[in-house]
């Protein structure tokens, strides 16, 4: 009996999970041929993320023309681009806000979890990372992020892979289809649409490689894990992943039922995204995983192309529900470190920058670290920003797997409730979901 894609998947991931955690044990010199099988590991990893980047301009570019182009009229473009902006800002404020009150209920910096020699040790430790990332995050501005999002040049922005500017061009194109008679919009509607079923067969053909590229992804981030340093932050970063899953399985099931298509599809919208979610965790990256979330909410979900082709994309860029939640509690986290109270200005301010800081984020592994340093700034903790990054850089991996993971279960769930508010009929009930 052949195994279903996403059982493949999960056995590559746990065997790649225990065969990096073997690896990082030991610690065995294995010499050439050791070295040789490391290498191709990583670059079996590697080449099958660079693929799903390959496809995913593409996937974004055509599938918005098409699915913008051909939702007939601007008005109503603007509805569904409306509904799915304030969900995504909701879905986030509620994820800092989560994350703010566990660790200001647990406290996962006190001295009870983290003594003062072992935050010394972490901080000397990851001292020379968190400088890099310190030189690399920029304050955001609400004018210069607004204006951020129109390209000075498209070609510019499809060269840098600057996927927000992308999605914007590609809406821009969708809605000056919809103001020219349709016998001129037809045949770039016709090429998009063709182009768009090119480009998922050719995802088609990567999943069948997702297995063995999942288990070399884990195999590779489990072999370089610190076990010593996950154990003493331990609380820590089960405050985040105790938030994560909060988000995953209690608040996404609630917007599904109160506005979505019931508590009858909860069940079935997990079971067609997991391999959407399983390469998240595997990857870290929701610009990576978006044409494989694309294909779980069009083919299992059967929710409607042209939302899935509007709402993933804008997702992909816009929606990071998880590391909003992770950015709560770290900040919380390093205050309760260093000594520093943080009152309840202080707070809402973190839920502000945090918000602001997501909106166009690339979808990459080690982002949310940036993003932190922006937001320790604004809540005047510049002093021990380094110390900070440094502390956590350890179990930052391993949590921005995770947070990944929320950020693209997310965007499904935007997709399922917007899916259903414009087509007014429920999604697949269990019984029909097919992975």
């Amino acid at each position: 009996m052949k195994l279903a894609l996403h059982t493949q998947i999960l056995i590559g991931l746990i065997l790649g999970l225990l065969c990096g955690l073997i690896i990082n044990v030991t610690d065995i010199e294995y010499g050439a041929l050791g070295d040789f099988l490391g290498r191709l590991n990583e670059f079996v990893g590697d080449l099958f993320i660079r693929a799903l980047r390959f496809v995913a301009i593409p996937v974004v570019v055509f599938s918005l023309i098409f699915g913008a182009g051909g939702l007939g009229g601007a008005g109503k473009l603007g509805r569904i681009g409306l509904k799915t902006f304030l969900l995504y800002l909701a879905t986030t404020a509620i994820a800092i806000s989560i994350g703010l009150l566990l660790a200001n209920v647990i406290q996962p910096g006190s001295e009870t979890f983290v003594s003062q020699e072992l935050r010394d040790s972490l901080a000397a430790a990851g001292a020379d990372r968190a400088d890099t990332k310190i030189e690399k995050a920029v304050a955001p501005d609400v004018w210069s992020t607004l204006l951020n999002i129109v390209p000075k040049n498209p070609f510019k922005a499809f060269a840098e892979g600057n996927m927000l500017q992308i999605v914007f061009f590609s809406l821009i194109v969708g809605l000056g289809l919809n103001l020219i008679p349709r016998d001129l919009a037809q045949p770039v509607l016709k090429i998009s649409e063709a182009v768009t079923e090119v480009m998922v067969k050719l995802i088609q053909l990567l999943m069948r490689l997702a297995p063995i590229a999942v288990f070399a992804l884990i195999a590779k981030v489990a072999a370089a894990l610190g076990l010593d340093v996950i154990g003493g932050l331990l609380v820590y970063t089960l405050v985040v992943i105790s938030g994560l899953l909060l988000m995953t399985f209690v608040v996404y099931p609630l917007f599904l039922i109160l506005l979505g298509p019931g508590k009858q599809a909860v069940f079935s919208f997990y079971k067609s995204i997991f391999p959407a979610q399983l390469l998240a965790f595997s990857s870290s990256s929701s610009a990576a995983t978006m044409p494989v979330t694309m294909e779980c909410m069009e083919k299992n979900m059967k929710a409607r192309p042209d939302v899935v082709s509007f709402v993933v994309p804008l997702g992909a860029t816009v929606n990071m529900d998880g590391t909003a939640l992770y950015q709560g509690v770290a900040v919380i986290f390093i205050a309760q470190l260093f000594g520093i109270p943080l009152d309840v200005g202080d707070q809402l301010t973190i839920i502000l920058t945090a918000t602001l800081a997501s909106i166009g984020t690339a979808g990459v592994p080690g982002v949310g670290l940036i993003m932190l340093v922006i937001v320790l700034e604004s809540v005047g903790m510049g002093d021990v920003i380094r110390g900070g990054i440094a502390i956590i850089l350890g179990v930052d991996r391993i949590l921005d797997m995770c947070r990944t993971v929320c950020n693209v279960t997310g965007d499904c769930m935007v997709t399922s409730v917007i899916s259903h508010s414009e087509t007014g009929r429920e999604l697949l009930t269990h019984e029909d979901a097919t992975v």
